[in-house]
């Protein structure tokens, strides 16, 4: 309580005094100013009671029962005076609770609601696993018991048509592994741990280097790499972006692919760098949507769905991704994990 307000109890005993005397309303009307102040200095509720019950203990001395009862009544009107703004508080904080109730439920509701979709999207996916694929195995089957069992009764036209139509199935295939695995990403369920992103990348690009043994690829990765994210998820990511790469780089004579750490706007950025096929700038903002390809088929196998993966992966982790690059002089996509702070 500061100095000023050690000449309430004096103030608020006159104040009620002539109040009591006369019902003068501007006296009334000085309550609220008196309150004001008295909550103001740091005096409770409790206090500016007890003041109340002195000053009025002090002012009804004499007088018959029914002049004391009015007396009373006068000054608990007064007392309501100088709490108003206290009340005001009050009321205000029931509203906001009141508020509050409401937007819990229509939280809950929405709950609900997502728990439903959640699992509606469960039902489907376990479709697409099970009732799409199936029928896609059996084209699949079915053209390479042609070509096997009866290729000599098939011309060269035949048989390519067959071909066309295997390649078509399996991928087919492989856009419905890859629309899942960005469901699974989306539903998955975050669980961060100290990864060493590093380490994280020489194991995803051994992997890479048995499904070629015989592509010899310069490879720059950092010694360590310390985040902090989910380990799954992460090396899903670099799953795609270092299959890019290794994808990208084929045909070039010296193929380089570097993993590293660099600063972005005071944060830690970290990028996959290709010196590949690389792409043109004015497409950078299709890169990362699903089904969206900078190159044919024809010269890239693809799904168009990896780099969406990607995205949603670092998004998850509260980051995002970009790129830069140039046709046929590489590509580098660099990403950011939870707003972490700037190298030392």
């Amino acid at each position: 309580m500061n100095a000023a307000a050690h000449d309430l109890p004096g103030r608020y005993s006159e104040a009620l005094a002539r109040y009591l005397a006369s019902a003068d309303e501007v006296v009334l009307n000085q309550a609220y100013e008196l309150g004001r102040k008295a909550l103001g200095d740091g005096l409770g509720v409790l206090d500016i009671a007890m003041l109340h019950h002195g000053a009025l203990d002090a002012a009804i001395v004499n007088g018959s029962a029914a002049a004391r009862t009015a007396e009373i009544a006068k000054a608990a009107e007064f007392l309501a005076e100088t709490l108003s703004p206290f009340e005001m508080s009050l009321r205000g904080y029931r509203e906001t609770n009141a508020r509050l109730i409401v937007m819990n439920e229509t939280l809950r509701e929405a709950k609900g609601a997502a728990e439903a979709a959640k699992e509606e999207l469960e039902a489907f996916s376990y479709s697409v696993a099970h009732d799409l694929r199936a029928p896609l195995r059996g084209v699949d089957g079915f053209s390479q018991a042609l070509l096997e069992d009866y290729a000599d009764k098939l011309d060269g036209e035949g048989r390519q048509y067959l071909n066309y139509l295997r390649e078509s199935a399996q991928r087919m295939g492989r856009l419905i592994d890859d629309l899942l695995a960005l469901s699974r990403v989306t539903r998955a369920e975050l669980v961060r741990e100290p990864i060493d992103l590093a380490e994280l990348a020489r194991s995803v690009m051994a992997q890479l280097q048995r499904t070629e043994p015989e592509r010899r690829v310069e490879m720059a990765i950092d010694v360590e790499i310390a985040v902090e994210g989910d380990a799954r998820l992460l090396r899903i990511a670099l799953e795609n972006l270092l299959g890019n790469a290794w994808k990208f780089t084929a045909r070039r004579a010296a193929p380089r692919i570097e993993v590293g750490v660099t600063s972005e706007n005071g944060n830690r950025a970290y990028f996959v760098r290709d010196n590949g096929a690389g792409f043109d700038m004015a497409y950078a903002s299709k890169l990362f949507g699903v089904f969206q390809r900078l190159h044919s088929t024809a010269e890239f196998e693809g799904t168009g769905i990896g780099l969406a993966t990607v995205q949603r992966i670092i998004s998850r982790h509260g980051g995002r991704i970009w790129a830069a690059g140039a046709v046929d002089r590489g590509a580098t996509f660099f990403f950011t994990l939870n707003n972490e702070a700037s190298l030392p």
